[in-house]
């Protein structure tokens, strides 16, 4: 795929569990870009009294008033089908980010793959030095950032 003359979305998924039957999907940003230029953003939590994890909650706990909030998982994937469209999706390519978008026929690509990093518990940390990023709570600005640098 050549990101520089495509459409596509970045996505980050915060589940509640490792598996969709067991958990839900406590936080979904997405960016939505054109080559290099950002067209839209999708940031959705779960309602925070839905999300039964504390660490969870600790870790979804930021710019509150940035994100929609709805009552379900079912209710937010199904905003983030009509904010996909077609578009192909990169994403984290971890445990579970395939299977809670498993009723989505979009093609799906390891965002790291365009980076030239493998999957790892400190892929972020090495993103971030690789590109000299900022942390940030936002990994889909992180991944976005250094997909530009990288372009």
């Amino acid at each position: 795929m050549d990101l520089k003359n495509s459409k596509y979305i970045i996505l980050e998924i915060i589940p509640t569990a490792l598996d969709p039957k067991k958990g839900d999907v406590a936080q979904l940003s997405a960016l939505k870009i054109d080559g290099i230029k950002l067209i839209d953003c999708f940031d959705y939590r779960l309602d925070k009294n839905k999300v039964k994890v504390p660490d969870i909650l600790k870790m979804t706990n930021y710019d509150n008033e940035s994100f929609k909030y709805v009552k379900t998982t079912k209710n937010l994937l199904s905003n983030f089908k009509k904010f996909t469209e077609d578009l192909p999706l990169l994403i984290i390519d971890n445990s579970y980010t395939r299977n809670y978008l498993s009723d989505f026929d979009n093609e799906m690509y390891s965002i790291f793959s365009f980076l030239n990093l493998d999957v790892s518990d400190d892929v972020f940390d090495r993103l971030m030095n690789k590109y000299n990023l900022e942390p940030s709570n936002y990994l889909v600005d992180l991944l976005y950032e250094a997909l530009i640098r990288e372009l």
